[in-house]
């Protein structure tokens, strides 16, 4: 696996980038990334005027400290004046929805490098997350995933998946694409994004939401996408470390370390036996605690 640094994003919210009401707060969510969105939540009428304010929308949303993203449309003759908007030194990446192929992305970052020289700004600040929305793309998913270096993040995009595949967007129907997207993010070193139901629902059930979190964490998942402000501590917690679980990680490093002193490759903590990838993922977990504190 690829440990290059990688931001931390656990919660991912989406914000309409010409909802001026919504922009006004989103700063004051929580959310480790708020998306601006120029893709499905904004009529084709009102695209140009969203574009132009992703200026001053990205510089209010930095100053609660939270990471900005712009969704930028599928269609060429869209997405390359939303690019040229949208790439500045206050946006960290741009999302580009129903990538079909590593074709789709690297003919893209040429854009992102381009506008970057134009500004002169440096090469590479502007990062990229990829949402795999389709059968063609979930058959070039290993590929995507290691297109290009900007490649930060990844999702299987639940809604249009299973609408292409006439299904409903349930745990059952996307687990397997989902899951896909997972092992293929994380031997690309990159971020595997997303949860195992659809992101759309927003009825106020949070126990099952928590619960659907819970799963979908213990599978891999590092952070997730949402539509709704209140679900943004809800991710947060899922995708944190709890205290037992530092706890644990912390007796594990000690632990080991001692044995590895002792010329040990192996011991027995609480019953159980550790070795070196029980150790990488207590290290990890640590690692991500650090991370949170740093941006807390």
């Amino acid at each position: 696996m690829n440990h290059r640094d990688l931001p931390l994003w656990r919660s991912l919210m989406f914000c309409p980038a010409n909802a001026e009401r919504f922009v006004a707060k989103a700063h004051e969510r929580g959310a480790d990334a708020v998306i601006l969105d120029l893709e499905d939540s904004i009529a084709l009428s009102e695209k140009a005027h969203a574009r132009a304010r992703l200026g001053a929308s990205a510089a209010h949303i930095r100053t609660g400290g939270a990471d900005v993203i712009v969704r930028v449309n599928r269609e060429l003759t869209l997405a390359v004046p939303d690019m040229e908007s949208a790439v500045s030194p206050g946006v960290s990446a741009i999302m580009l929805p129903k990538v079909k192929g590593p074709e789709h992305i690297q003919l893209l970052a040429e854009v992102i490098t381009a506008r970057e020289l134009e500004l002169g700004m440096a090469v590479g600040h502007t990062k990229i997350v990829a949402l795999v929305e389709t059968a063609d793309g979930m058959g070039k998913i290993n590929e995507i995933a290691k297109a290009h270096p900007r490649l930060v993040g990844m999702a299987v995009g639940g809604e249009d998946l299973a609408t292409e595949l006439d299904a409903e967007p349930s745990a059952d129907s996307l687990y397997v694409a989902k899951m896909l997207g997972v092992m293929a993010a994380r031997a690309a070193g990159i971020l595997p994004i997303g949860v195992l139901a659809s992101v759309a629902g927003i009825d106020g059930d949070d126990d099952s939401y928590q619960q659907m979190l819970a799963r979908s964490r213990r599978l891999g998942f590092a952070g997730a996408t949402c539509v709704h402000p209140r679900q943004v501590r809800l991710l947060n917690e899922a995708f944190s470390p709890g205290a037992a679980q530092v706890d644990l990680a912390r007796r594990i490093v000690q632990a080991y370390e001692a044995a590895v002193q002792r010329g040990a490759g192996a011991i027995a903590l609480d019953g159980r036996m550790i070795d070196r990838p029980v150790v990488i993922r207590a290290q990890r977990l640590l690692a991500q605690l650090d991370a949170q504190k740093g941006v807390s």
